[in-house]
């Protein structure tokens, strides 16, 4: 059977329009459709403009430390207006940019949305057919509201980019790390910003003294924290938000934000039509190559929901087009990935928490706490934390955690060596870079702990 194209590609983020370069720049024939815009959540509606958010959030506390060196210096007043604008004129470039580029290896896109007819059938909106040898779904996932009356008045992280006023009082309903991001950013900003989460702590699924450490200092900057908290009831009142609080806590609140998870973009795809397999969550089941029931059907990404990290989608999609397209079976790696939780301060981690350390097998447990020079000398009380799992039997480092400035850009190097093997001998022998704050990975001497 002769098709149309050799990939046809749905969605247009990171991991699609990967896959649909390296496939195109090999002489394929490749098409992709996006029904949004290209470049999808990272770039469009997530890593990209949240980061840019915390960046700006950032600057109060860069113009205290300032005055306390000395600089004769006042935050002013924060411009929501300009930030946004000139923030939207960057996505923009950056979302021409995955088009142009994509365009230039060869990549036909189609700006509007597709759903499956059959194993190698794409209907567009228009009501066009393609058929394609190989088709990849890269559809990426979106943020749910909770099924309760007047969820509608919140809004969700889609829509924190184009809010036309800060509001002066914000509650955030979760405490994973979309929701402790935008607490930090909305703080930093200037918004009295509080928090209702189910659980009793932050951060579920990272290191416990890790999102203790991290819990208490969005605390100490201001942040309002109700644990074992969710909303009970929502009206609007008083010409805001009233929420109340399965605490019994009751508060009106110019905003309120959903942080209470997302879902699989796999609705109305035509895909269990067709036999393509979804778990409970709706994510779609693919084997270790990101094939699905359906020979030739793949996916990757968020739609999959594996591990929701763009660059774990960018290198899924390198491993697709080597296994499709190459002839060299090649699964991803998802051990030691880093990560890191833009949170206010920042905490970046990789391998195993103490929680799962402790259930797998004897480890030694470094760790330490401490005023880094540069905050230490303006007076500032917030601590660093650094800590390191090794385990006895091998001596090699499982876990890694950072909390605190850098964070992210230390653990980027931290999960190298990681990743080679590296033992807690390597980084002893190591000689350290003083003063620093990253010198503490290669000074831990004693463990604090072990677990047996």
């Amino acid at each position: 059977m002769e098709f149309d194209y050799d990939l046809f590609v749905l969605g247009g983020g990171s991991g699609g329009v990967r896959a649909a370069r390296l496939t195109a720049l090999d002489g394929h024939k490749v098409a992709l459709a996006e029904e949004s815009r290209m470049g999808g959540t990272c770039v469009i509606r997530g890593c990209v403009p949240k980061k840019l958010m915390v960046f700006a959030s950032e600057m109060p506390w860069t113009v205290d430390l300032a005055r306390n060196y000395g600089w004769d210096a006042e935050p002013g007043r924060f411009d929501w207006d300009a930030f946004r604008d000139r923030m939207h004129s960057e996505l923009d470039r950056l979302e021409n940019a995955y088009e142009t580029n994509a365009e230039k290896a060869g990549v036909e896109i189609f700006k509007q949305r597709a759903r499956l007819t059959d194993a190698h059938t794409v209907e567009l909106a228009d009501g066009t057919t393609k058929t394609a040898k190989h088709i990849l779904i890269a559809v990426g996932g979106h943020p749910v509201r909770p099924d309760m009356e007047n969820a509608d008045l919140g809004i969700v992280s889609n829509d924190v980019f184009h809010l036309e006023t800060l509001p002066k009082k914000l509650l955030i309903v979760g405490g994973g790390y979309i929701g402790c991001e935008f607490a930090g950013v909305f703080n930093g900003m200037g918004v009295e910003t509080s928090m209702f989460i189910r659980k009793a702590q932050i951060l579920r699924g990272f290191d416990d003294e890790a999102r203790g450490h991290v819990a208490d200092c969005m605390q100490q900057r201001g942040i309002t924290i109700h644990t074992g908290c969710a909303p009970t009831a929502i009206e609007e009142r008083d010409g805001g938000i009233w929420v109340k609080g399965s605490n019994g806590h009751e508060e009106v609140f110019d905003a309120l934000l959903w942080a209470t998870g997302r879902k699989p973009n796999t609705k109305g795809l035509g895909l269990e039509e067709i036999g393509v397999e979804l778990n409970r969550q709706g994510a779609i089941c693919v084997d270790e190559y990101g094939q699905t029931a359906v020979p030739s059907i793949f996916a990757l990404g968020d739609v999959i929901g594996k591990v929701e990290l763009t660059p774990v989608a960018i290198r899924e999609a390198v491993a697709f087009h080597k296994t499709v397209f190459k002839g060299e079976k090649t699964a991803m790696d998802y051990d030691l990935i880093p990560s890191a939780t833009f949170t206010q301060p920042e905490m970046a981690t990789c391998g195993m928490t103490e929680e799962e350390a402790e259930e797998k097998e004897p480890t030694d447990v470094y760790a330490t706490a401490f005023r880094p020079m540069r905050q230490a000398f303006a007076g500032d009380e917030e601590r660093v934390l650094f800590k390191m799992l090794v385990s006895k039997e091998s001596g090699k480092v499982t876990g890694a955690t950072i909390i605190g400035p850098g964070a992210a850009e230390m653990m980027q190097f931290v999960a190298v060596a990681m990743k080679m093997g590296a033992t807690k001998e390597d980084f002893d022998r190591t000689c350290a870079i003083h003063p620093s704050m990253a010198e503490e990975m290669v000074t831990l001497k004693e463990p604090v702990r072990s677990l047996s």
